[in-house]
């Protein structure tokens, strides 16, 4: 076998580094699951949640995307079959608006083009965005399945998609229905309750007086924030128990502007608290109006059209007086307020702060609309979801979460599932054009003739809402509607890594549609992890400005220096905070460790050489030193801390999640700092300090013990850091003696605690303890860096013959000439008592200025005992204490227990100096 090269230049170049990694972990298939080894092996599947093919990757990418690695890598490690299943998202509207702006810049409109042109020019932006994303993935280390590669608009895809809407018809759970939905008069389409966000918003609320129709001097006054809706009133509606308008209810009033007589309704809608207790009821331009229409058998007409122009749409004729026709929405509500101010109609207006929908992609204020639409019926879906998680086959972290997701599903409404742009995956419905009379056909293939009579047939123009494909995302992966053996190896998988925002849009609907067509959730568990925000906690945007550019972070300082930055500062839910106009500040964290282990490496490397080293499990534990036996227990304490903050991977008993285990694991940042923590403070600051001098006695036997149990502890550091630095870990752990040439990190097996016995460190911890000790006291004195001191062990029994043998080890870290002593040899010294009985004393004649040190105590001693003196009569004063707040009080009491414990310290110091 030969050596491997330990020789590690100066600097690490991870700009050299990272892309010749990354190309042999591909070229020899390390990411690649198969599923036949699945049958062997437990499986663990994350399925990527699909970027938009609309752009470039942003640093909330960066930040799920190494989170996922992070799992997927542990899982390969600890001998999972794992797969991470890439891809992207065809992203229906905000794909079609990126190319309808491109278009818009050359003066033209998809129209221009037409369906079939238009559809093919987006197809083509897609294809050299979608590669675009893939690549900048592997930037940052994405050890994802290439092989496996989805795309939500591709032809097997799309053949999951049009066989889940023709069995969801086929179960009467898709319909199509006349309702009121969200309408983006910007984008022409129909959007569902979820990509209808909430925007608070202070608006104005306008009290409008209606006549009645058979007395004008009596009225009845409504209170609405659009006064442009009136138009297309049907009714007033009243609570049937409000006293104040019970007499009304059956009478008409009379709308002003257009003089249409509508009824007074009762209907328990209505609340008599609100406004007036009066609501003018406009079914064609609200939900709830909608409803209220329906049960009062009222008509529905149209005054809005799909641009957001006021005009006689449908059922409207005589209602849009000429002066209002063609005007803006929000236009016409100005122009109707001066009307109905003239007209003396309007009583009052008064500030109102609600919350406005707008369109999840553009922005545009959304204007509920009465349309023809595909649904989906929800609530059989819906219980599904619910069970998954009360069952405990599902859980969401942070826990916090699974609340609103339970809010959600039992709240829910159907599901809006057309959309009338051009790009997504077209309706599978088709329609007779010689009206037969034949119902229209749902069908898993493309209609080419009417089953009734043979005629032509068209296709229904609409596309599915994006969402209805990626719903599908963690089965139609793996070659759902047929039964591959992707399918049966990697189906259910395991955690699915994601932000909020997109619990409802994505993973909800994901459950749901896994425990309808597959019997069971996709995953059993969701992380949900934190936003990447900027230094005014403002969520990172374009549109803002503050975002940052991951490829750059990678260009600048390396992809592990990125993904340590966002690991170690990912609390559970909590948002990583960075500042986009201080790159080297935001990412200090992981530039600096990176650089901190590469240091660690190259000495650590230089000092165990390249020659063979003995397996740590074949050596005599009579040979190994207490630093030794320190080193490997810290190594098991620290792969079962790793592991503690991991896992568990999957539900203990292999179905469901305990009450116990529910909240456990996915501490990523816990994990990271038990690593840090291992190879930084114990391994480099410790052990390899302590072990220098063996290291340095050529052919000794005791040396290549020290050399043998370093390259092990060493080699399981890596290991346990692979997941968030896979780069640098890959380069060192290649340069080991015992690594396996041919062979990768990224493929090595993840480390199991060894068994060291319990208190194996124990007496390297006294050590650790006395120089600990040792240096307090020189920093106390201001002993200069470079100088040694003396330093006396008191130590009897077991202690004194561990110390005894400790001794040089002691004073090599300490800088110290160390003896070990059966008494206090007295006189003139700091003194320190340690665990164990030891007590530390360092004589200060010619160390220190003894006269000078007990002159400085004696001042400060004096100074503290005058400020402690004042401080406890104020709190012997029974007016101070009964006057001053409790707050108060109480931070003067703990100032006093502060002060006293402190002077007793000085004066203990000043005894030990002598009269």
């Amino acid at each position: 076998m030969t050596a491997p090269d330990t020789s590690l230049p100066t600097t690490y170049d991870a700009a050299a580094t990272e892309p010749s990694w990354y190309a042999r972990w591909t070229e020899h298939g390390v990411f690649t699951a198969d599923p036949v080894r699945g049958a062997t092996r437990e499986p663990f599947v994350i399925v990527i949640p699909p970027p938009n093919v609309t752009a470039v990757l942003h640093m909330g990418h960066g930040l799920n995307n190494t989170v996922q690695d992070v799992l997927i890598r542990w899982r390969r490690m600890a001998g999972d079959e794992a797969l991470w299943v890439p891809g992207t998202d065809h992203a229906g509207i905000a794909t079609q608006n990126v190319v309808e702006k491109q278009l818009a810049a050359h003066g033209q409109t998809r129209f221009d083009l037409g369906r079939d042109p238009f559809v093919q020019r987006v197809a083509e932006f897609v294809d050299k965005t979608g590669g675009e994303i893939l690549n900048q993935l592997k930037s940052i280390g994405s050890s994802a399945d290439w092989t496996r590669t989805a795309y939500t608009f591709s032809p097997e895809l799309s053949r999951a998609v049009r066989e889940t809407f023709v069995r969801l018809h086929e179960d009467g759970l898709v319909y199509k229905g006349h309702r009121v939905i969200h309408w983006c008069p910007r984008c022409g389409t129909s959007l569902s309750d979820e990509e209808a966000e909430f925007t608070d918003t202070n608006g104005k609320l306008y009290h409008l007086r209606y006549p009645l129709a058979d007395d004008p001097t009596q009225g009845i006054t409504v209170a609405t924030t659009r006064p442009e809706t009136m138009l297309g009133d049907v009714a007033v509606a009243v609570n049937p128990d409000d006293e104040r308008y019970q007499v009304l209810i059956g009478k008409d009033v009379v709308l002003p502007l257009n003089g249409v007589r509508i009824p007074v309704v009762g209907d328990s809608y209505t609340d008599p608290a609100f406004g007036s207790g009066a609501v003018k009821i406009t079914p064609a331009h609200d939900a709830n109006d909608f409803e209220v229409a329906r049960r009062h058998a009222l008509a529905m007409p149209v005054i809005i059209d799909a641009e957001g122009i006021v005009r006689e749409v449908e059922g409207a004729a005589g209602r849009v007086p000429a002066a209002l026709a063609g005007l803006d929405r929000f236009a016409a509500r100005k122009a109707i307020v001066t009307l109905l101010e003239e007209a003396g109609a309007l009583q009052k207006i008064e500030p109102h702060a609600h919350s406005v929908r707008h369109c999840y992609r553009c922005d545009t204020v959304v204007e509920p609309r009465l349309s023809d639409q595909w649904f989906v019926r929800m609530q059989p879906l819906a219980d599904k979801a619910l069970a998954a998680l009360r069952t405990g086959e599902l859980r969401i972290l942070p826990e916090r979460w699974e609340a609103v997701y339970v809010n959600w599903l039992e709240g829910i409404r159907d599901w809006n599932i057309s959309r009338q742009i051009w790009w997504g995956h077209r309706v599978p419905v088709w329609y007779c054009t010689m009206s037969c009379g034949h119902a229209p056909i749902v069908s898993r293939t493309d209609v080419t003739a009417c089953p009734g009579c043979g005629g032509t047939v068209r296709q229904d123009d609409d596309v599915l809402d994006t969402w209805f494909s990626s719903w599908l995302w963690p089965f139609s992966t793996l070659g759902w509607p047929d039964d591959t053996p992707d399918l049966k190896a990697f189906y259910p998988g395991d955690v699915l890594v994601t932000a909020p925002e997109i619990l409802f849009f994505w993973v909800a609907r994901m459950v749901m549609s896994g425990c309808w067509f597959m019997g069971k959730a996709p995953f059993h568990t969701v992380y949900l992890h934190g936003t990447v925000r900027d230094m005014q906690h403002r969520k990172m945007s374009k549109s803002l400005g503050n975002g940052i550019d991951p490829l750059d972070v990678v260009q600048l300082y390396g992809a592990d220096a990125l993904r340590w930055t966002m690991v170690s500062g990912l609390g559970l839910g909590v948002d990583v905070m960075l500042d986009p106009s201080d790159l080297d500040k935001s990412f200090s964290p992981g530039r600096n460790f990176c650089t901190k282990l590469w240091n660690i490496g190259r000495f650590l490397l230089s000092r165990v050489g390249s020659e063979p080293v003995a397996p740590v499990a074949q050596l005599d534990r009579a040979h190994l030193a207490p630093a030794d036996r320190w080193i490997l227990e810290r190594l098991d304490v620290a792969i079962a801390d790793c592991d503690a903050a991991l896992g568990p991977a999957r539900p203990g008993n292999g179905a469901t999640w305990s009450d116990s285990e529910r909240g456990r694991g996915l501490r990523l940042s816990e994990y990271a700092e038990a690593a840090r923590r291992f190879v930084w403070n114990e391994l480099a600051d410790w052990y390899l300090e302590s072990i220098k001098p063996r290291l340095a006695a050529e052919g000794s036997a005791d040396r290549e013990v020290a050399r043998a149990v370093l390259a092990h502890a060493f080699d399981g550091a890596l290991r346990l850091l692979h997941p968030v630095v896979p780069f640098i870990t890959e380069e060192l752990w290649q340069k080991l003696p015992q690594t396996t040439p041919g062979t990768f990190l990224a493929q090595a097996a993840w480390p199991v605690p060894s068994g060291e016995p319990a208190g194996a460190g124990e007496a390297f911890e006294l050590v650790r303890a006395a120089v600990a000790a040792i240096r307090q006291v020189r920093s106390e004195y201001n002993v200069n860096p470079g100088a040694w001191v003396d330093a006396v062990l008191v130590a009897t029994g077991e202690a004194q013959t561990v110390m005894q043998r400790q001794a040089d080890t002691v004073g090599a870290l300490a800088r110290a000439t160390v003896r070990v002593e059966h008494t206090n040899p007295g006189g003139a010294a700091a003194q320190l008592l340690l665990p164990g009985g030891v007590e530390l004393v360092v004589p200060l004649a010619g160390m220190v200025d003894l006269d000078k040190e007990k002159q400085r105590l004696d001042t400060e001693i004096a100074q503290l005992d005058k400020q402690l003196t004042a401080l406890e009569g104020r709190l012997a004063n029974a007016g101070f204490v009964a006057k001053a707040p409790p707050a108060v009080v109480e931070a003067e009491r703990t100032k006093a227990a502060e002060w006293g414990a402190r002077l007793t310290q000085l004066r203990n110091k000043r005894t030990s100096l002598g009269a």
